[in-house]
């Protein structure tokens, strides 16, 4: 059993699952709600010039016109040098559009309140490994890649592409990859291009480029991949997907499979549970260790530890034996989390050298299959492995998940004693401050009972101590934490 691509569609979101030898490995979900318009192509007409604004307003078929900058007019030979500041001046926005005229765009920004979008004319189309850029004759490289000889090596595999019509900025993702996919990138963004401009001749304003749907752009980015089968359980998405592949990747088309099975397409290889897994802070080892997977905003940070494996021959082998088998899962978990950025890893401290090479040399084996670039620093002098993966897109937990109301994402929570506690408090200071007769308590369920019972001696010294009367209410919907304190 190979590869497999599990595409569910319904009319809310699409999600994508990546399956290797029966095994969920990526997860990619897109919500149609959260779809922009950024990286969408329109032919336009300029609806109005404000030259106080150095701006004009684009009529591109939306229900607000969007906003075009003098600065974001290209190329920029528009603009002229100022020999006194030394730098460039540009040109007045009346020199560069009138009213009424065609105009090709990109939208660089979303809508947002009472904002239009924020338009460029300096168009650009991403595949998996390049840009492609019209009108332009030169290959960029991405500054990300570092190596001298791996920027010439990609350069020079880049540049017979070129032609009149345009060229193409290598991206991050290319380092590494050869000739014959970068080949495929660029006849794939030249076919997208004819498109684009034999759509431009169509009379008034018309969307000319949409990116892509995350199955069809899933599908795109995986053209390098061996894949075994692509089914998808939409047969309006199936038509799309078979068409796009008939047209732009011939090779693929014949994987492309409607599934119509009795159950759900992601209860194949236990999809849905897995993403329920990839929640959790705890993942399960077969021997019995387990790790614990934490991500804060500047890093995340992953601890092993041996749990109930205890190994067969000493503590030693234990340690080493768990560490392996934790490689392999990491490398897993980091895919299927989408988890960027840094990442900070305590492997259970090993005696012998041997044994912490042999150690990063499976995870780096483990990571070699992952599409995303990741740089491993080895052991720090605490111990700890540090390593980065490349951010691509939001991790699997922000897409799915939000702020807990009742913790506000600390993942603890005050215990019923220490909320009970500062309440007796709140009413001591109260009742210094000001006159009342008796205290009225609102607190949650599990605060409630143990006033009620475990402290209730302690709420009747309260009592003696204040001198006043202090009633308890329960308060069904309010968290272990909250409390409110009334003068009655």
């Amino acid at each position: 059993m190979g590869s497999e691509l599990l595409i569910n569609v319904t009319p809310t979101e699409a999600r994508v699952a990546l399956v290797e030898h029966g095994v969920l490995q990526e997860v990619h979900i897109e919500r149609r709600m959260k779809r922009g318009l950024v990286g969408n192509i329109y032919k336009g007409k300029i609806s109005r010039v404000l030259p106080g604004m150095q701006a004009a307003f684009v009529d591109i078929g939306l229900d607000k016109a969007a906003f075009l900058h003098a600065s974001d007019i290209f190329p920029h030979t528009e603009c002229v040098a100022d020999a006194e500041k030394g730098n460039f001046v540009v040109r007045n926005i009346a020199e560069l559009v009138r009213q009424g005229q065609d105009i090709m765009v990109q939208v660089v920004k979303d809508p947002l309140g009472t904002k239009g979008a924020r338009l460029t004319t300096d168009i650009t189309l991403p595949s998996r490994y390049l840009v492609f850029m019209p009108d332009s004759s030169h290959v960029g490289v991405s500054q990300r890649i570092e190596s001298e000889a791996e920027r010439a090596r990609l350069k020079d595999i880049t540049l017979p592409f070129v032609d009149d019509d345009g060229g193409f900025i290598i991206r991050t993702a290319a380092e590494g990859v050869g000739a014959e996919e970068l080949a495929q990138d660029a006849a794939f963004l030249r076919r997208v291009w004819a498109k684009v401009s034999e759509r431009r001749k169509r009379q008034g304003a018309t969307l000319l480029y949409q990116d892509l749907a995350l199955p069809v752009r899933v599908v795109r980015d995986f053209v390098g991949v061996e894949l075994d089968s692509i089914r998808v359980d939409s047969q309006s998405t199936y038509e799309e997907l078979l068409q796009f592949a008939q047209e732009f990747m011939p090779n693929v088309a014949a994987k492309i499979e409607h599934y119509t099975g009795p159950a759900a397409i992601f209860d194949l290889y236990d999809v849905e549970n897995e993403i329920q897994r990839a929640l959790e802070r705890k993942v399960e080892l077969k021997s019995g260790g387990y790790l614990i997977i934490d991500q804060t905003e500047a890093m995340t940070t992953v601890d092993i530890n041996t749990g109930g494996f205890v190994g067969h021959r000493n503590l030693e082998e234990t340690i080493f034996n768990t560490n392996l088998e934790a490689t392999q899962a990491i490398a897993r978990q980091l895919r299927l989390r989408n988890l960027g950025g840094i990442i900070i890893i305590d492997f259970i401290d090993m005696l012998q050298e041997e044994h912490k090479q042999r150690v990063l040399s499976s995870l780096a084996s483990a990571l070699s299959a992952d599409r995303v670039k990741t740089n491993i620093s080895g052991f720090s002098g605490l111990g700890l492995v540090e390593m980065t993966r490349k951010r691509t897109r939001e991790s699997l937990e922000h897409v799915l998940c939000g702020e807990c109301p009742a913790c506000r994402g600390t993942g603890t929570m005050k215990t019923v004693e220490t909320v009970s506690y500062e309440i007796f408090r709140e009413i001591i200071r109260l009742n210094r401050t000001y006159q009342a007769d008796e205290f009225l308590i609102y607190c949650a369920p599990a605060v409630y009972e143990v006033l009620a019972a475990d402290e209730a001696h302690s709420v009747a010294e309260l009592e003696v101590y204040i001198g006043k009367r202090v009633r308890i209410q329960c308060e069904p919907m309010y968290v272990q934490s909250k409390y409110d304190v009334v003068m009655v």
